[in-house]
């Protein structure tokens, strides 16, 4: 497994109340059914009204500095205002983030979208969807033409930030590579990747614990089954998402990262960004060099980095040559483009591209009973005037409180589980 420790990596300065995201759920209803949704899509809320998403904004805007305001829900192409909620975002000054599966994504809506001021997508494509535009898909390699398509339809409209996420489990773990080995062939239209490891396996140890909410003990299964235990087994890490990424590129070495709320050694974001032109790459970011683009971006305009435009991405020469001077890692980067430049002439001309590959490894239940959260969270959302982590929403909607864990003891355990078929597993945040 990789070694990976956050000691050598630039911890992202975000906080509750200067972050570089939050994220507004605009609509509970989706016109897809993902395995290990930790969302009810199915919920009577629906679709927020213009009025209730304005007075959520007022909120972010009182209690929390954000560069990229990330629309989520369900799927915010469903909501049959989503051009102007976008519309209101980008005047209020946030870089406004679709988070979606992009079934209902258009050439024409895409730009109304971009006419209101739309400022990225982020695709979630993965095989546990059950998707009309790819049936009978299998594997996630099969599902990168549906990637590229959409990548395809941004870069046509032009000016549009692109990212996919994906959900990692045990079972899709090994094909990690397909869809790295694929992003490195479209740098130029391709900005950001994004592994997500799925957390519910984690949580198959129920019957080691009591659940609480507010002091009182409560059945937490009879609101989170999934009889299909979808997901594998066991829990993946984020060491064995770098493994399977450095088994296609071997340099892939993380510059950032956000640490866990309880355990100081855990990576619950690892970023990494590559330098590459469309046929080879180059070199990743350092630490240093994150350092100070966080950095200069809150000295000039008061908030953290999250999204930057397509044609930003795309002056990686500058970069290489700009940090040379100063940092070993671009430096070396550096080298290695020229190197190839005296090989292969042409590639000195051809653009050099910026490209993130993101692992994040989401909520974990630790032994004593402890949620090791996301540190710095950027996906902090609004509920009934309040901040929360989107993540264990369902738990506020269901309980009124978070919920914790009481180890229980072996005896306790065993008693529990005599006789008894393997506990159901509880929905953890993907994301």
């Amino acid at each position: 497994m990789a070694m990976i420790d956050p000691q050598n990596y630039f911890r992202l300065p975000f906080t509750l109340t200067d972050n570089a995201l939050s994220w507004l759920e605009v609509t509970t209803a989706c016109n897809l059914h993902c395995e290990g949704c930790y969302r009810d899509t199915r919920s009577a809320e629906g679709h927020k009204s213009l009025e209730e998403i304005s007075a959520e904004l007022d909120v972010f805007a009182r209690e929390r500095k954000s560069d990229a305001m990330s629309l989520a829900g369900g799927d915010p192409l469903v909501h049959p205002q989503i051009v102007e909620i976008i519309s209101m975002i980008s005047q209020r000054g946030w870089k406004p983030i679709i988070n979606t599966n992009g079934e209902l994504l258009t050439p024409e809506l895409l730009r109304q979208l971009k006419r209101a001021g739309v400022y990225g997508f982020t695709f979630h494509i993965d095989t546990s969807q059950k998707r009309r535009d790819a049936p009978g898909v299998r594997t996630e390699a099969e599902l990168n033409a549906l990637r590229l398509k959409l990548a395809r339809m941004l870069a046509a409209e032009g000016g549009i930030c692109c990212a996919f996420n994906q959900t990692v489990t045990e079972d899709t773990l090994a094909q990690v590579p397909d869809v790295v080995r694929w992003a490195q062939q479209h740098p130029d239209i391709v900005h950001t990747v994004v592994f997500i490891i799925y957390r519910e396996p984690d949580l198959l140890r129920m019957g080691d614990y009591d659940f609480f909410a507010a002091g009182k003990k409560i059945p937490v299964k009879e609101h989170y089954k999934d009889p299909k235990a979808w997901g594998g087994r066991r829990a993946v890490k984020a060491p064995e998402v770098i493994e399977q990424i450095r088994s296609v590129d071997p340099h892939y070495e993380p510059c950032a990262y956000l640490g866990g709320t309880a355990n100081p050694r855990s990576t619950k974001w690892l970023l990494g960004n590559r330098l590459a032109n469309r046929r080879r790459g180059f070199g990743y970011y350092s630490p240093r060099v994150m350092e100070i683009l966080q950095y200069v971006k809150h000295a000039f305009t008061g908030t953290w980095l999250a999204y930057s435009r397509p044609e930003v991405l795309a002056s990686g020469r500058m970069t290489l040559a700009g940090f040379a001077l100063v940092d070993p890692q671009i430096r070396a980067a550096a080298w290695r483009f020229l190197r190839n430049g005296l090989r292969r002439p042409r590639e000195l001309f051809q653009r050099v591209y910026m490209q993130s590959l993101l692992v994040i490894q989401p909520i974990d239940l630790l032994e004593d009973g402890r949620a090791d959260m996301c540190d710095g969270c950027p996906d902090i959302t609004v509920h009934k005037g309040k901040l929360f982590w989107s993540c264990r929403l369902e738990e506020i909607k269901h309980y009124g409180h978070f919920v914790t864990a009481q180890p229980r003891t072996k005896d306790q355990s065993a008693e529990k589980a005599e006789g008894t078929r393997q506990p159901e597993p509880v929905h953890a945040s993907p994301n």
